[in-house]
């Protein structure tokens, strides 16, 4: 029976050689740092145009984010794949009968890819802030501000959930094609949509999603954010919950079910 450390070693080795999981996490970075980096640009040549309202509640922490709305679905492809890959391969019946354990398997795949994803959107996050900050010119803040550094880290947790949660979703529906077909459109269309709509919101803003992003605000009332009753780390224990309840639900059926 193989020990932890070598089946560490083997979903690490997975993860490193297929080229599909490598470029959808260049593919985090790049959209988020570079869509962040032009909207910021914007906002500092537009914000005279702004109401006394929105200059008032700008953020301009979340504005130098604006890129993790793309981001954050690159992470949920990654998410998806590390683990889809090995049903739509038939690899999974060779991972179980080299891991019979399926407890040691699943979660010794879930930290190297959560591992995995936690380092890469803390560098996206960093790299954001600081060319978001740096294209915003007077309107820019400081990560020595109130709340800035946690916005910053949290923005690395945020997309590190985002791919285990993904991951949990996949491990239930064992289809990368149907879980990208639920998860894609749900994160950029059904949780924003529904969170609009007055009678819809005050469900929506308990979504992963939308509970998660409250961890890159610094200003409460930015973007319209001042929905739910909670606050930053109130929204990360939220989303905290969603992905424990994924994680839970695909072990369930991982165990439960043949391969």
């Amino acid at each position: 029976m193989a020990s932890a450390a070598a089946v560490l070693q083997s979903e690490w080795t997975k993860i490193r050689t297929v080229s599909s999981t490598t470029w959808t996490l260049i593919s985090v970075f790049l959209a988020t740092v570079v869509i962040g980096g032009v909207i910021s640009a914007v906002s500092n040549s537009t914000f005279g145009d702004l109401s006394d309202v929105s200059q008032t509640t700008f953020d301009p922490t979340l504005t130098s984010f604006s890129g993790m709305v793309l981001g954050q679905l690159a992470m949920v492809v990654f998410g998806v794949l590390v683990v889809g890959s090995e049903y739509s391969s038939g690899m999974i019946r060779t991972s179980l009968a080299a891991v019979p354990r399926r407890a040691t398997f699943l979660f010794s795949k879930i930290g190297v890819a959560g591992l995995l994803a936690l380092v890469v959107g803390l560098i996206t996050g960093f790299v954001a802030f600081f060319i978001g900050q740096a294209l915003l010119g007077d309107h820019s803040t400081t990560i020595g501000e109130p709340g800035v550094l946690r916005a910053v880290i949290g923005s690395g947790l945020y997309m590190c959930l985002i791919a285990l949660f993904s991951m949990g979703i996949t491990v239930m529906l064992r289809s990368s094609m149907l879980s990208l077909g639920i998860l894609m459109p749900f994160f950029f269309l059904v949780s924003n949509i529904l969170a609009a709509v007055p009678k819809a919101k005050d469900v929506a803003h308990y979504f992963p999603d939308q509970a998660g992003q409250k961890l890159l605000q610094v200003v409460p009332d930015a973007a319209n954010g001042g929905g739910g009753s909670y606050g930053p780390w109130g929204g990360f224990g939220i989303m905290c919950a969603w992905v424990v309840a994924a994680l839970i639900g695909g072990y369930l059926v991982l165990r439960n079910r043949d391969a």
